[in-house]
């Protein structure tokens, strides 16, 4: 839960935010060696940076092709017509296709863009045909990613992020 009124981030702080997005596993130990600081000192810092919502989560980043995902795409999406109603049901239903890791409304040339993750072209076109019977949907365009040059970057953590 977060509270109303976070405190300060200092450069501490934000180191600890940036080795934790690196590596969720590192023990309360190291990561305090890495900010010379002691372990109780570092662990109520994390803890903090936790209940403020600094840190939502952890997790672990997956091997895509072991697990038959190994393909991505973008899809930009138009719907028909821009409505309250229409966007609800689209965002009801898309976010139940397992397939899609994530999706944005953007504002420009169209309304959400996908991010798909599935095994092979045959896979893509069921799934494709699935996207194109959403509610309201009236165009879709597809990018197939060749190359992931960088993923998993994180949040930048710069010093004028120090409130």
């Amino acid at each position: 839960m977060t509270n109303s009124k976070p405190r300060t981030l200092d450069r501490i702080d934000l180191t600890i935010l940036d080795i934790l997005q690196k590596n969720g596993r590192i023990s309360n130990n190291t990561l305090a060696q890495h900010v010379n600081l002691s372990a109780s000192p570092c662990l109520e810092r994390v803890k903090r940076l936790e209940q403020e919502g600094y840190i939502e989560r952890y997790g672990a980043f997956l091997n895509a092709s072991k697990l038959k995902c190994g393909m991505t795409a973008f899809i930009q999406v138009t719907l028909d017509r821009t409505t309250a109603d229409i966007f609800n049901k689209f965002r009801a239903q898309v976010i139940e296709i397992k397939e899609v890791a994530e999706c944005h409304m953007v504002v420009g040339g169209f309304d959400y863009l996908l991010k798909l993750r599935f095994e092979n072209m045959d896979a893509y076109r069921v799934l494709l045909g699935n996207i194109v019977e959403l509610p309201g949907v009236s165009q879709t365009h597809t990018y197939v990613v060749m190359e992931h040059v960088k993923r998993h970057s994180g949040i930048p953590i710069f010093d004028d992020q120090m409130q």
